[in-house]
């Protein structure tokens, strides 16, 4: 009913509104004989003439369509329509619901890539093999209240994992608001929800230990800073050579916490991100021959001579660039402090393979003094030193080395160190090329 209306409304405009009113006064006026038939048929006919004419030009008489209004739908109307897997589909986060048994009957599409479109059918011991997320399961499917468990899977990257596990009351056909409570004890069907809480945990971490690293290591500059003020406060404070000396001291201790700062938060965005594949494309010859650039005044300044060899043609590698420059420049400084001794310092780099697949291999080699065997497993652990006192007079912080692995781990790269005392050291990293 109300979908004629509204047709007749869009039926009649303005126009024929006009036109039948005008037809309905004339008749009155001629049943009553305040004019005659004749002159009042054509002057409504001169005026419906008019009326049209008006309304053509305006538009007034274009029929336009309505489209039929949509009537309410109801939630049980959508389900039953077959869009609950696809609202289930639109969820970020993996939903997996089991039957009585423990049998996966339906899962979204974020479950599938967690657990496999397989595993529809299947026991879910079978597609998640987590002894603690197994007992929670079975104690909601017995009867249990819903549970949350935390848990993480180690391979192929560790991730960690809060299930939110909730059983589902379907009441059975005649049994009533309750339920059949001997059919619910048979085993309820479950909802499995699981949420990736990775980046979560591996802030909570990277925090953790951003304090204790920073605590640690800036310890011995601020209580060398704290004596030097004491003496000139005290003693030292008219006497300006010892002034000069204390300021300069602590120049450099107020420099190497800056540093130590500064490698902590780079590692620890480095850190963040690691498990994110970088996608531009980066010429690693251009970036080796920028950190050389910045590099040479230092190196002339310490005597040393930094050469590069690379072909002429070399495949490109998918990387961040600011990130790689780091590596380059990470290395170079490293060389350049342990091993200025050597007065030469040799950057290669070459195509190369890995698993059958394209790589390019940058190496750095120092002529230095060396590190011994027993060390090189633990180069590149935060602030560890082969000695730690010449690695603080140089100005190192311990972290270049750590952050080199970590990016290289981003880039899917691998990272050799060889070293030989009194011949000098190699840093290899291999990257995947762009075919």
């Amino acid at each position: 009913m109300r979908q004629r209306a509204l047709g007749l409304v869009d039926r009649w405009t303005g126009t024929r509104t006009f036109i039948v009113a005008s037809a309905l006064v004339f008749l009155v006026l001629v049943f009553t004989g305040a004019i005659g038939a004749l002159p009042a048929m054509l002057a409504f006919l001169a005026l419906a003439g008019i009326a049209v004419l008006r309304g053509t030009l305006t538009g007034e008489t274009k029929v336009v369509a309505r489209a039929p209004m949509a009537e309410p739908v109801s939630a049980a109307a959508i389900l039953g329509a077959g869009a609950g897997q696809a609202i289930l589909n639109q969820l970020p986060d993996p939903v997996v619901v089991l039957d009585g048994t423990g049998r996966v009957i339906l899962t979204n599409r974020a479950a599938n890539a967690l657990i496999g479109e397989a595993a529809l059918g299947k026991h879910v011991a079978t597609v998640l093999r987590i002894a603690p997320l197994m007992t929670a399961l079975q104690g909601v499917s017995r009867g249990g209240e819903g549970v949350a468990v935390e848990y993480s899977v180690p391979v192929p990257v560790e991730r960690h994992y809060n299930a939110i596990i909730r059983p589902i009351e379907i009441e059975p056909p005649g049994t009533g608001p309750a339920g059949d409570p001997l059919r619910r004890r048979k085993g309820s069907p479950v909802l499995l929800l699981l949420r990736d809480i990775t980046e979560m945990r591996r802030v909570e971490a990277m925090r953790v230990d951003f304090i204790a690293n920073a605590s640690h290591e800036l310890k011995t500059p601020l209580a060398s800073l704290s004596g030097f003020i004491e003496t000139l406060k005290g003693h030292a404070k008219d006497d300006p050579e010892a002034q000069a000396r204390f300021l300069d001291i602590m120049a450099d201790q107020a420099g190497r916490m800056r540093r130590l700062i500064e490698g902590l938060l780079s590692l620890s965005r480095i850190e963040l991100r690691e498990h994110m594949r970088p996608v531009n494309v980066v010429d690693l010859h251009g970036v080796v021959n920028d950190v050389v650039d910045g590099l040479t005044p230092l190196a002339e300044k310490s005597g040393v001579e930094i050469t590069v060899s690379a072909p002429e043609e070399l495949p490109s590698v998918r990387g961040d660039r600011d990130e790689l420059v780091q590596v380059v420049q990470n290395l170079v400084d490293n060389a350049l402090r342990y091993g200025r001794s050597g007065k030469r310092i040799e950057i290669a780099l070459a195509a190369d393979s890995r698993a059958g697949k394209p790589a390019v291999r940058l190496s750095v080699r120092d002529f230095g003094p060396g590190i011994a065997r027993e060390d090189l497993p633990r180069l590149t652990e935060r602030f560890y030193r082969v000695e730690a006192t010449a690695g603080r007079v140089s100005g190192g912080t311990g972290l270049g080395l750590a952050i080199v692995k970590h990016i290289v781990n981003r880039h899917e790269g691998t990272l050799a160190i060889d070293s030989e005392l009194g011949v000098g050291s190699v840093f290899t990293v291999t990257l995947p090329a762009i075919a």
